[in-house]
C-alpha cells in the first residue's frame, strides 16, 4: 500500500469503495473550507502568478499553501474574489476545480500562458478561449470523449468586456489543451525526439482555426459543465509558433481582464436577478 492510500480519512482507501467526502470540511489538497474562498476562483498554474494576481487587487489574505496549490482571497472592485494555482497541466487543475466546487465556487477563470499558432497574435497578445479541443487525458475520465469542452458564454462574455475596457489586444476562438509542453505541443523532445504525428500537429490545428495551446483550459471547462458550473479561461501569448518569438510577457494583462471580469459577472448575476432571468443576454445592460 502507497503512502497516496492510506493518508487520512479524506484521502483515497484504495479498497475499491467509496473514500470518504470530504463535504463541507477542508480540502484534502487546496487546503480549504468554506468561507475560505470566494464564489469566483482564478486558476493560473504557476503559484508565483497568485502574487501577480493580488498585486492588482484592492486587498487580500493568503488562506492556503500546499503542494502547487496556493490560495489567496480578496476584492477587487469592491468584489469578492479568490485564486488558487493548479500547478502544470490538466489533473492538478482537476483536482483544483473538484475541491474548490465543493465548498461553494460556482465560477471558474483559468488566467495563464499558451503558444499562439495563427497569423496576426503577436506575443503579449490575450487569448479568451470559447472552446477546446480535449488532446488531455484527465477530462476523458469524466466523460466521453465526444462530450465538447465550452467555456460558459456568461464568463466569455465578461472576459471580452473586460479586454474592451481595459483597451487590451485579444482574440477569441478555440484552445487545444495537451498533456506535454513538448511532444504534446509538437516540440522536438530530448536528443531531437519526435513524436508519431507532432510534425504535422501545428498545422492541422491552424487548419482547423484553433487558436492556442496551452495544458489546462480543456479540464477545466469540461470538469466545470458537467457538474453545471460556470467557467472561462484568458491565456496571455508567450510564444508565437509561426515566427518562433517567445517572451514572457502580458501576465499582468490576463491578469488584470480576469479579475475585472469577475467584477462583471457580478453585476451581470445582479442584473439578472433583478430581471428575473436565469442567464444573462444582450437586452441585460450593465
Amino acid at each position: 500500500m502507497t503512502d497516496e492510500t492510506d493518508e487520512t480519512s479524506e484521502g483515497i482507501k484504495g479498497t475499491g469503495g467509496d473514500s470518504k467526502d470530504p463535504g463541507d470540511e477542508v480540502q484534502y489538497h487546496v487546503e480549504v473550507g468554506p468561507g475560505d474562498v470566494a464564489d469566483a476562483v482564478l486558476l493560473p498554474g504557476n503559484p508565483e502568478r497568485v502574487d501577480t494576481i493580488t498585486a492588482l487587487w484592492d486587498d487580500h489574505e493568503e488562506v492556503a499553501a500546499h503542494r502547487e496549490y496556493r490560495t489567496a482571497t480578496g476584492s477587487y472592485d469592491d468584489t469578492p474574489i479568490s485564486v488558487t494555482s493548479t500547478g502544470i497541466g490538466s489533473p492538478s487543475a482537476a483536482i483544483a476545480v473538484e475541491e474548490l466546487a465543493r465548498v461553494g465556487v460556482d465560477t471558474f477563470v483559468r488566467v495563464g500562458s499558451c503558444g499562439a499558432i495563427q497569423p496576426g497574435m503577436e506575443v503579449g497578445d490575450l487569448v479568451i478561449t470559447t472552446g477546446a479541443v480535449r488532446q488531455e487525458g484527465t477530462s476523458d475520465e469524466y466523460v466521453r470523449e465526444d462530450y465538447p469542452a465550452a467555456a460558459d458564454g456568461e464568463v466569455v462574455a465578461a472576459l471580452v468586456a473586460a479586454a474592451e475596457r481595459l483597451g487590451y489586444d485579444y482574440h477569441t476562438g478555440v484552445t487545444m489543451s495537451a498533456d506535454s509542453f513538448y511532444a504534446g505541443q509538437g516540440r522536438l523532445g530530448f536528443e531531437g525526439f519526435e513524436a508519431a504525428g507532432s510534425a504535422e500537429l501545428v498545422a492541422e490545428l491552424q487548419d482547423a482555426n484553433v487558436k492556442n495551446i496551452e495544458m489546462e483550459a480543456s479540464a477545466i471547462l469540461t470538469v466545470a459543465s458537467v457538474y453545471g458550473l460556470r467557467a472561462g479561461a484568458v491565456c496571455s501569448v508567450y510564444a508565437n509558433r509561426i515566427t518562433g518569438e517567445f517572451r514572457t510577457e502580458g501576465e499582468s494583462r490576463a491578469s488584470e481582464t480576469a479579475s475585472l471580469a469577475v467584477a462583471l459577472l457580478a453585476r451581470m448575476d445582479e442584473v439578472k436577478r433583478e430581471a428575473g432571468a436565469d442567464r444573462w443576454h444582450a437586452g441585460l445592460s450593465l
